[in-house]
């Protein structure tokens, strides 16, 4: 059965990288959003077909760190997996201690994320 993948990042060419590399992985795209008011909303009604969430630090509305919060609150098993430009190790740390899995950074390479992702799937 595939698995369910939320995207949530406020680069529309960001969206569809990550949307290409797990649609070649064998994953379905649950739904892309751009913003941290639809990304709870999308979460909640969602997270039954969701396996993973894909977050952006950065965005409008609400931060990544904020949405990560209320992921974790809903689903303390949720598999998020932060994304972020270099640079922002400190704010990474935090999310981990949250309930984030694991990070991936920008520039994508599409070996390194699915890597991240199958050591996930294997280790929960």
């Amino acid at each position: 059965m595939p698995k369910g993948v939320l995207i949530i990042d406020d680069s529309p060419l960001t969206q569809e990288q990550l949307s290409k590399i797990f649609i070649e992985a064998g994953y379905t795209i649950v739904d892309k959003v751009s913003d941290g008011i639809s990304a709870s909303h999308v979460y909640k009604d969602n997270q039954d077909k969701i396996d993973l969430v894909t977050l952006d630090i950065t965005l409008p509305g609400k931060d990544g760190v904020e949405i990560l919060k209320e992921i974790m609150a809903q689903n303390p098993k949720a598999k998020v997996v932060m994304v972020s430009a270099m640079g922002k190790e400190k704010i990474m740390q935090e999310c981990l201690k949250i309930g984030a899995k694991n990070f991936i950074t920008k520039p994508f390479n599409k070996e390194k994320i699915l890597a991240t992702i199958n050591y996930i799937n294997k280790s929960i």
